[in-house]
Parts: structure tokens; C-alpha cells; sequence
């Protein structure tokens, strides 16, 4: 397969349906559905899912119930090349599964650091809110990983994708999708 660029497959496919394993099954699915159907991660451990999930809906509100974490977990799973991360994008080292877990790790060890031993997934929405603003601002005394600010970029251009880039997310956007444009002509 050619590599594909991310913006250009989300935008023009607009379907966002990716390969799962249910049952033993190789199935095709969009994220929400793979989430729905409590498709099992193939890299992510149940905690880092939890921390990405949290994480994602913090971001982008809907990204939860939209599969952050299958969306992220199915792309570690490909060919780096073939990758719809917003890691690849901004040339993060492969293998990309080497960056979630640190940027987990970190923002997980800060929280625990900062809010009493307990983990990001385990705030309140608005200690969320605090934790992710200090987050993004590179404020969180004792931070070890990925740049804060980098990680907030990353993973909200990854949950932004999975929310909005669907044709769901055009259509709760209010903007028609065209699976194509055609050019007018101009004579």
C-alpha cells in the first residue's frame, strides 16, 4: 500500500473504517464502532486506553464515545508509514507506540504527582480541565516525557480526527459532505 496522507484519507474517505479484530475476526470498523463493540487493543494496555480516552474527551468533548484510544491502538498497529497520526505528522520517531506510552506515562506520573496519587482518569472533569491547561502551558512542576505542550497538540489533533474527521463529525458540523469537488469551469 502507498503511504497515505492522514488529513487527505480522514477528509476524503470520511468513513474512518479501519481493520479490528472481534471474535478472531478481522472486521472493518470505524473507531466508535470498534468501541462500542469493546473491540480488544492489540498494543494499548487497559489503563494507557483509559488515560487516552480520558485525555481525548478532555480535549475534544465526544472523543470517547468516538474510539480514541481503538483509533489510536489500530494506527500503532500499522506500518509507521501508513500511520494517521498526528505523530507522524510531526515527525515523531517510530516506533509511534514508544511516544503514546511516555506521553501516558508522564501525564499519568504528573497527575499522580500533583493530585494525591491519582491517576489523569481518575480526576474530576474539572481537575482534568486544570491539570490539561497546566498541561499545555508546560506549568506542571516535576514533568518527565514528551513536552506537555506537545503532547497536548498531538493527542488533540488525534481526537479532533476522530471526532470531526467521520461523516458524523461533517455533519454535526453543519458541513455537506462531497466525496469529491468538481471544479466549476471558467471560460
Amino acid at each position: 500500500m502507498n503511504p497515505i496522507e492522514r488529513r487527505n484519507f480522514l477528509k476524503g474517505t470520511a468513513t474512518g473504517v479501519f481493520a479490528f479484530t472481534v471474535g478472531g475476526v478481522e472486521v472493518f470498523l470505524s473507531a466508535r464502532e470498534a468501541r462500542a463493540q469493546n473491540a480488544p487493543f492489540r498494543l494499548l494496555k487497559a489503563e494507557e486506553a483509559q488515560t487516552i480516552e480520558a485525555l481525548g474527551e478532555t480535549l475534544v468533548p465526544g472523543a470517547r464515545a468516538a474510539g480514541i484510544a481503538h483509533f489510536v491502538d489500530q494506527q500503532l498497529s500499522v506500518p509507521p508509514e501508513e500511520a494517521l497520526l498526528e505523530a507522524r505528522i510531526l515527525n515523531v520517531r517510530p516506533p509511534y507506540a514508544n511516544f503514546y506510552r511516555a506521553a501516558v506515562d508522564a501525564v499519568d506520573n504528573a497527575s499522580q504527582t500533583v493530585n494525591g496519587g491519582r491517576k489523569f482518569a481518575q480526576l474530576s472533569p474539572s481537575e482534568q480541565h486544570d491539570f490539561v491547561d497546566a498541561m499545555r502551558q508546560n506549568k506542571i512542576q516535576g514533568w518527565r516525557g514528551p513536552g506537555g505542550s506537545f503532547v497536548y497538540l498531538v493527542l488533540r489533533s488525534d481526537a479532533v480526527d476522530v471526532v470531526y474527521g467521520t461523516m458524523d463529525g461533517y455533519e454535526a458540523l453543519g458541513i455537506p459532505y462531497m466525496p469529491h469537488i468538481t471544479p466549476e469551469k471558467r471560460w
